[in-house]
This record gives C-alpha cells, structure tokens and sequence, in this order.
C-alpha cells in the first residue's frame, strides 16, 4: 500500500469512539486502485467559555428553552459540533429529566450531517425534531429557517419566540443578520440570541505537528497529498509550512506550490477565508461538509489530473 498511496492530512481531531472521515478514506480508492492514507494533525483547541456554559445552564434549568408559557425561546440552532458539545454537557449536569422534556416539542436547527448526527445522539433529549440537515452553510440554512419557523406558527404567530444560538467567540454573522434582516416583514423576522459557550485558538503545537507530518515517508512517497482544511484557524500556518506565502505581502506567492500537494476545504467560509486574506483558491471546496464531500471532490479532482496526464503523455509519444 506504501508504494501506491494518496496521503491525506486531515486538519482536525480525530472524532471518538469512530471517525467518519478516516472510514471513508480507508474504504475508498482513487484512480487505478491507488489507496488513500489519511492521518489527523490537530488544528484547534476548544475550551468551554464559563460564564456562556452558565447562562446555559440556568436557560435549562429554569424552563427557558421549549413552549412552556415561560419558556424565553422556542428552538435552537447549530452550525458547530463544538456547540453541540457543550449542550451536550449542560445537559449533563441536570438532575431532574422534566427540565428538558419541553425540547421534545420545539425545532433544533442544524446545519450539514456531521452537526446533526451529533445533536441526535445526545442521550438527555431524543427524539427531538432536527432540522436543515441538507443545508449544508450557514446562508441555507437562514433561508430555510425564515420558511420553516415562520410556518411552525402559523396558525398562532403570537406565539412565536426567539431562537438561541449557540455559538463560539468567532463566528460569522450571517444567521441573525439574515433572519433579523429589518428590510423583512415584521411578522416574518425572527430574533435570535447569540450565546457563546466555547472559545477556539490554534494548537500551540500545530506548526510543529505539521512540520513533522510532512517529514514522516508516507508523506514525502505519495503520489498525491492533500491538506484538508476545516476551519480558517491554522490556514496561514499550512501555507506558510509549505513555502507558499510572501514574507513581505502575506499573500500566497503565484505558482508557488509543493509538487503534487493540494488543498481542500470542507466548504465555503473556509475557501473564501483563503481568498480573502491570501488570493489563494484552494483545489477543490467540498459540494457538502460532510466526509462524502471531501472524498467526492478528492476523487472527481484526481480522476481530471488522471485523464489530463494520459492526454499529454499520449501527445509526447
């Protein structure tokens, strides 16, 4: 398998007890039976924010979140697995189930698959109603919850409460700016309340881990390396570990690439992030931030670069 490999870094913490993402590169080939070497380096360090993690706590304790006359809001949304992690561990700490039976009648918003999968295995609340899955961005999904919310209460629209948001300290704003839009309707806009639970910064250890990754002979022997990337947090250390960036500008230096290294990222925000701050267009964006995604994009990339190389040796000889 060493001699006919495709490496891929995977830049994020590998998920326990299994990992999507390293299935599906194990259990998938490229073109002509080249096998796919996957290996997770660590890009971000979360941490629970505690005075976020408190508010939670007391929104579940006392009722606030569901469709008690009470309750404060009446469905949530994530866009983050880290968000659903410290839910999750709210939930936890509750000792009287009745605190949380109010979740099975409200909407939990979701976005992409890896997001909802998670939100539906947490063991306090299931069977709760999840929805947006097949949004895939942060965009979508605002757009499907102006309908889908909006349409929840219809018949009694007075009754129609906030959404809270978990949220990390960095975030894009596109989910309360779309659906607090004040061009829109008054009967249609839906507030939204931002909390933040969880706080992210680059490993300490990454440029190093990453370094030591490019070394390792799995590395250096493959026919084809890919850096996948998750988030824009470590983007400038991947290109600069690669000899890509310009002291002077910060930009990526054009042409300059390591032979037969490509970067992917799992979808947008992340691709634009790259655009944005160093006028670099990743190889491929994944159509889905999900491990299909990844490895569809991956594979349709290799298969172009495959057919591409044939033609010119074909031509040569």
């Amino acid at each position: 398998m060493m001699n006919r490999h495709s490496y891929i870094a995977l830049l994020k913490t590998k998920s326990t007890p299994t990992d999507g993402y390293e299935n599906i590169c194990r259990s998938s080939q490229l073109n002509n039976g080249v096998n796919i070497v996957p290996q997770f380096v660590p890009v971000l360090l979360h941490k629970f924010n505690d005075k976020g993690m408190s508010v939670l706590g007391d929104l579940i304790t006392n009722q606030m979140i569901g469709n008690e006359v009470k309750s404060k809001y009446g469905g949530m949304i994530f866009t983050s697995q880290r968000a659903v992690e410290a839910f999750a561990a709210a939930l936890s700490e509750m000792q009287d189930l009745k605190e949380v039976s109010a979740f099975q009648n409200i909407p939990f918003y979701s976005v992409g698959p890896a997001t909802t999968k998670a939100l539906a295995a947490i063991p306090q609340i299931p069977n709760i109603q999840i929805f947006g899955e097949h949004t895939g961005n942060g965009k979508d999904l605002a757009a499907f919850m102006l309908q889908h919310y909006n349409a929840w209460f219809e018949t009694k629209p007075e009754l129609k409460r906030p959404l809270l948001f978990l949220v990390g300290e960095q975030r894009r704003d596109i989910i309360p700016k779309t659906l607090m839009d004040p061009s829109l309707d008054s009967l249609l806009r839906i507030e939204v309340t931002e909390q933040v639970v969880y706080e992210t910064t680059e490993m300490p250890t990454f440029a190093e881990d990453f370094a030591k990754e490019r070394d390792l002979d799995a590395y250096k022997k493959a026919i084809s390396r890919w850096i996948v990337v998750f988030s824009p947090t470590g983007c400038d250390t991947v290109l600069r570990g690669l000899g890509m960036l310009d002291a002077a500008s910060g930009k990526v230096i054009p042409g300059k690439r390591e032979p037969g290294t490509y970067i992917a990222t799992i979808g947008p925000t992340t691709r634009q992030h790259l655009l944005d701050s160093f006028d670099f267009e990743p190889d491929i964006c994944a159509k889905t931030p999900s491990p299909e995604g990844i490895i569809e994009g991956i594979i349709e990339f290799e298969s172009i670069s495959f057919i591409a190389r044939n033609t010119e040796t074909k031509k040569d000889n």
